[in-house]
Order: C-alpha cells, then structure tokens, then sequence
C-alpha cells in the first residue's frame, strides 16, 4: 500500500468543479423535459459498473453481511446520486416496480440542484417519490449531514464517481486535501459493520486503499472486497479500466 506522503494527486480538472455538474445536470433536466423517456446518463455504463456493484451486494446478502428485506432491512445513502439510477436500480426491475428489488430506505445525495430536482422527477416517473427513496442535496465536504442521515449510520454507502470528481477539484495550499476530508465526511455515514462501496475510473484498488483505509491511525474503514471486472494486457502489463472496492467499518471493540 503506498504511503500517504507518495500518494498520487490528480490534476485539477472542470469535472471537479460545481459549476460543470450544475451545467450538466440542467441540460439532461431539460432532456427530460422534453422526453420522459430520457432519464439521463448512466455513469460507468459501458463498463458494465451498476452490474458489478448489483453483484456485489447480492453476495455479501448471501453471506449475511446485509439484509435485502424483512425487518433490519439494510439502508442506502448513494453519493452524488446524479439522476438516482443506481438507487432505482437497486429498488428493483428498470421499472422500479420492487421485484426482487432490496426494501431498506433509500436517500440519494448531490451538490447539484439541478441533479436533485431531476431524481426527484425520475422518481415520480417511476411512482417512487416520497418514503421509498428520497433525494437531498448537500455538498459532502461543506456542510454537516441534514436529518436524512437519521442516527447510527446506513448499511450501505455507495459512491460511483463522486470520490473521482472530488479528487479533481482544486486544492488550496496549506489545506486538507479533498480527497481526506472526504473520507472523515464519509466514515460517520457509514454504520458499525456497514459498507463503504466505491468505483473508480480514476484510481487503482491500491490507491483507494491507500486514501480511504490507510494503515494506521484512527481509521474505522478496512479493505472487505472488490468486484471482478474484464481486465486487459497492454505493454506486458495486465489491469482494468475501472474498479470497484468495498470498506466495511470496523464495529466497536476491534
């Protein structure tokens, strides 16, 4: 795992920035508009990630580290939550009709406004809004969770492209990188023996750990798993274009 002091830091880039995703958000709520049909981008679709991170969750059901359903039924906080697909996916069928779908609330978060009144549109399109998944915008490093984040943490955490944009923002000399202030924001989400689960575009598996269980310290998080994903040989060298990790957070007394 690569020392804190070695770790890689991205150039900044408009993708790290507010006003890119506002934009980007506006145009596709305009889309929509015009198109009920027209739900907005898919993040990571051509990578195949929501199945991944679908697959994911199915195992760690199976083995008994979540619950899909019943009483105890684990929750969802998905991270910068875009037009909330992967919560609709989650709920069940493209329909979002819940077959075979996980019962546990649902809150989907954004900085962007325009994000937030696009899922909370899509949502009613699909006959979700309300209790079953809600949409809320706040922005992770500047503001402390509203009341939607309850008490004692979410079962599960999912970031798909919101650690990579974060890691593109600018940074301001002397300060905390972005990318740290993420990971104290996000541990407190996150219930003891809950779920942390994080794709990246940007980032290997060990440079994920490296920035969000680093060795040492007073970290909660620990490395639990990773998706399998198609890797490919370029050079002699063998990898993947995207990965998928999930943290648990340590439960007391360990």
């Amino acid at each position: 795992m690569a020392n804190p002091a070695e770790r890689k830091l991205l150039d900044p880039s408009e993708l790290g920035t507010k006003e890119y995703w506002e934009k980007a958000y506006a145009r596709e709520l305009d889309n929509n508009t015009a198109s009920a049909s027209d739900e907005g981008t898919i993040w990571f679709d051509e990578n195949g990630a929501e199945e991944a991170v679908v697959k994911l969750l199915d195992e760690l059901e199976e083995d008994g580290h979540i619950r899909r359903a019943g009483e105890g039924a684990s929750s969802f906080l998905d991270l910068g939550t875009g037009n909330g697909h992967m919560l609709f996916t989650l709920r069940g069928g493209e329909e979002g009709d819940g077959e075979e779908g996980w019962e546990g609330g649902m809150v989907g978060v954004d900085y962007s406004r325009a994000s937030v009144e696009l899922a909370r549109k899509v949502a009613v399109q699909r006959g979700l809004q309300g209790e079953p998944v809600g949409f809320e915008e706040w922005d992770l490093l500047e503001q402390e969770p509203g009341s939607w984040a309850g008490e004692g943490g979410f079962g599960v955490v999912l970031d798909k492209g919101t650690f990579d944009a974060i890691s593109l923002m600018p940074q301001a000399e002397g300060a905390a990188h972005s990318c740290e202030t993420y990971r104290r924001k996000v541990e407190p989400l996150v219930g003891a023996g809950g779920f942390l689960v994080v794709t990246s575009c940007n980032w290997t598996k060990e440079e994920l750990l490296s920035w969000l269980a680093p060795e040492g310290g007073e970290n909660e998080m620990e490395f639990f798993c990773d998706a399998k994903y198609p890797s490919f040989t370029f050079g002699g060298q063998t990898g993947q274009s995207i990965v998928t990790v999930a943290f648990r957070r340590k439960e007391a007394g360990r």
